[in-house]
């Protein structure tokens, strides 16, 4: 079932006031105010709906894939040439990609915010709910901001006065609470599961989840596992049987997917994944960004208990001389960066379809994280034994054989090369290597430039335009 996240967007344009970096004091032009819009419960669903569609907008692969290890910009040399300065950390703050990511991110918490100040003054039967979705993406867009920028401004108002636009930076341990107290409101109101039309909205279990890897990030191994038991509560979630079925289209619908972005396909509106054109090959209309590394390849040193290639690697990525879509073999010449491509968005795509129509989901939350969370939180607050548990579901869904009797230190080092097998390219990496310390971070990507410690830099534009960062 495709939940389409169609809407007027000029109407939203028009009446949903971002976080322009100008604070406007004339009157819209549009015929609409904020006010004058969220009359109707219709209206709010499509403001939500609308929240929804800015988050799915960034290039969430370019900091969570080609920053780490797993990783390279790929394609041609001269296309999105900045991208290899933001691989190398040697990126400067007026790089247009870092500010559209900034500008795509702020967009859709301002949209958020709107949603909940707005909402809130309604009477209507869907109130609590839809303003808890808008909390859950709030969090999420903050989240994904301060492991990016690190400090960064808190907005959680309305863009209407000059106070709620130029606000100066909040530290990262501010902002975690805020995400904490916006994720736990949200549990409050949401729904495990939700009608067959309705499905592809954020659950009670997509927002423990996210919670769980906020207290993870936090190192609050207590609060992650308390939040790991409400997503495993209903018993609704577990391992899809076979692992490359999540990426394909009905993956979404998997009983592993806990959140996933959703895509229409639609022919005239072009509501298709754009990542199956990014990734893919440029003799297939692609442009081979995201390039997977040899280090990614080399991960895979585990045989199943068959003494069969873990299927996760190609299921993740195409190599050279191994089956593609379509009927082809893979060549390492389509991938002139490093010989591969990732094959987790492409799927077996007929003729007449053109490819940024495609509908293979992007995974933003998936069971098999949550596992391997939990394990990673047992052992940290518990040791070994009964993490081994949880990481051993993972393992054998791969084919692997189980752990048993590692240390401490030596599970820990498993999970995390159990967390890059399991789930590359799905926009972790990166982010689970700054957190793990500055011997691995060094370790894994100090060669590209990485300084334990860096962030990106907040765009000059922003300074410039925001008072409150002079």
């Amino acid at each position: 079932m495709k939940t389409h996240y169609t809407f007027s967007l000029l109407l939203l344009l028009a009446l949903l006031i971002t976080s322009c970096s100008k604070f406007l004091d004339t009157d819209l032009k549009s015929g609409y105010t904020p006010e004058s819009f969220f009359t109707t419960e219709t209206n709010a669903v499509q403001a939500v709906n609308g929240c929804y569609a800015s988050l799915a907008s960034p290039r969430y692969w370019i900091f969570g894939d080609v920053t780490s290890d797993d990783a390279v910009k790929g394609g041609s040399p001269s296309d999105q040439a900045s991208i290899d300065q933001i691989n190398n950390f040697t990126v400067l703050s007026d790089d247009g990609n870092i500010y559209t990511f900034w500008q795509q991110m702020y967009d859709c918490i301002s949209q958020c915010n709107n949603v909940i100040y707005y909402v809130d003054k309604m009477d209507i039967p869907l109130k609590d709910r839809l303003i808890a979705e808008a909390r859950f993406i709030r969090g999420y867009c903050y989240f994904y901001m301060i492991n990016v920028f690190g400090s960064v401004p808190y907005k959680d108002k309305p863009q209407e006065t000059s106070d709620a636009i130029y606000v100066g930076l909040s530290s990262v341990e501010q902002i975690y609470s805020k995400i904490e107290s916006d994720l736990l409101a949200a549990t409050e109101y949401l729904p495990y599961t939700y009608s067959q039309e309705q499905q592809g909205r954020v659950t009670r279990g997509a927002a423990y989840a996210l919670l769980a890897k906020v207290y993870l990030f936090e190192k609050k191994y207590s609060d992650c596992l308390t939040a790991i038991t409400e997503v495993e509560t209903p018993n609704i979630y577990d391992l899809e049987p076979n692992y490359s079925n999540l990426f394909k289209t009905g993956g979404e619908n998997s009983i592993e997917a806990l959140f996933a972005f959703r895509y229409a396909g639609d022919d005239k509106v072009h509501l298709g994944n754009s990542y199956c054109v990014y990734f893919a090959p440029i003799a297939q209309s692609g442009y081979a960004f995201n390039a997977p590394t040899q280090s990614f390849v080399d991960c895979f040193t585990e045989q199943t208990v068959l003494l069969e290639t873990d299927p996760r690697l190609d299921a993740s990525i195409g190599r050279d001389g191994h089956p593609w879509f379509d009927s082809l073999t893979f060549s390492a010449a389509w991938s002139t960066a490093t010989g591969y491509l990732v094959k987790k968005y492409n799927e077996e795509n007929p003729a007449e379809i053109p490819i940024g129509w495609m509908t293979v989901p992007t995974h933003i939350l998936r069971y098999a994280d949550v596992l391997l969370m939990k394990a990673e939180a047992i052992n940290e607050s518990s040791g070994p034994s009964l993490a081994e548990v949880e990481v051993n579901k993972v393992r054998q869904r791969a084919g692997l054989s189980a752990l048993s009797g590692e240390s401490q230190s030596s599970l820990r080092d498993k999970i995390r090369v159990e967390r890059r097998r399991e789930l590359g390219f799905e926009g972790h990496r990166y982010f689970d290597i700054v957190r793990y310390g500055q011997t691995y971070a060094q370790a894994a990507i100090g060669e590209e430039g990485y300084t334990y410690g860096y962030h990106f830099p907040i765009p000059q534009a922003e300074i410039d335009a925001n008072t409150a960062l002079h």
